[in-house]
């Protein structure tokens, strides 16, 4: 997953400058990541799906160093730091598709293009952005791993074994939590009859 050799301990070692206190430390961090910042934006903007979309990779970056920079102090290494990135992306994403669907009812809301098969089981599902994260909140009050599972591995792009690391569980859990939250997800996403 690391393209350059020593980039998760340069990582580390950037939040562990924040942590002390280090004056330039966040920006030195958010200049050695930027790229990757970037293109995390881009994949989740590709999953909306929506053409000509307003929100620019640029503007998500922005807007979610702006949402995690006050937490830097509690970021562990690599992967924490870009699964927190990841969920403050989705959660940009998701306000501005409120705040879009506010200002044009019409518009049909901002769409996730998903290939996990969360709706039907099977192939590529298109899913209301807004109405996952509603239901991602949900699932979070129920059973807040199966939720977190959900966000690392959709939203984060890590695998299970990653996943498993991030959150201190065996991979077989993982894999349990994948499947239950799937199936919870399956059914209430399900278009109504």
């Amino acid at each position: 997953m690391d393209a350059v050799s020593g980039e998760p301990q340069t990582i580390t070692r950037l939040l562990d400058d924040v942590r002390s206190g280090g004056t330039r430390a966040g920006d030195s961090l958010l200049d050695f990541v930027y790229g990757e910042l970037g293109a995390l934006a881009r994949v989740h903007l590709a999953r909306t799906g929506e053409a000509g979309h307003t929100l620019q990779p640029t503007a998500l970056v922005h807007e979610a160093w702006l949402k995690i920079a006050t937490h830097l102090e509690g970021l562990r290494d690599r992967q924490h730091f870009f699964a927190v990135a990841s969920r403050a992306m989705r959660h940009v994403l998701t306000d501005h598709a409120k705040a879009r669907a506010r200002r044009k009812r019409d518009d049909g809301g901002l769409r996730v293009v998903l290939h996990e098969g969360l709706v039907d089981g099977h192939g590529r599902d298109e899913i209301d952005l807004v109405d996952l994260d509603d239901s991602l909140r949900k699932l979070a009050r129920l059973d807040p791993r199966h939720a977190r599972v959900v966000e690392l591995r959709i939203f984060g792009g890590l695998t299970i074994a990653e996943t498993a690391r991030e959150l201190s569980v065996s991979h077989t859990t993982v894999e349990h939590d994948w499947f239950t939250a799937k199936a919870w997800l399956r059914r209430e996403l399900a278009p109504s009859s």
